[in-house]
């Protein structure tokens, strides 16, 4: 995974402050692949409960603005069913978690 602690830290914490404490963050694309070379940063977030639009946009501009990558974002609230590239990549993540 091409994330350094700092930048799992600030995710969360980001995330977190948008989509609430429950919310689950998971990252696929090429960021999970140690041996590529600049990409942006996919992430899946699940949420318990819908977020509105304009909260997604938010959350997504803070997450660029903080990390200085491009974010491509997909939020899961599990009211809707997944379409095919959700599942897609749900299939292929793996979830963000605090270092220890």
């Amino acid at each position: 995974m091409r994330l350094t602690p700092i930048q799992i830290e600030a995710i969360l914490r980001i995330v977190s402050e948008h989509a609430g404490h429950s919310a689950r963050t998971y990252l696929f694309g090429s960021r999970l692949d140690d041996r590529a070379r600049g990409g942006d940063l996919d992430l899946l977030v699940e949420t318990a409960t819908p977020m509105p639009l304009l909260e997604r946009a938010r959350l997504q501009l803070d997450l660029e603005t903080q990390l200085g990558l491009p974010v491509d974002l997909i939020v899961d609230d599990h009211d809707r069913a997944a379409s095919p590239f959700q599942q897609l990549a749900r299939a292929r993540a793996q979830p963000l978690r605090l270092p220890t």
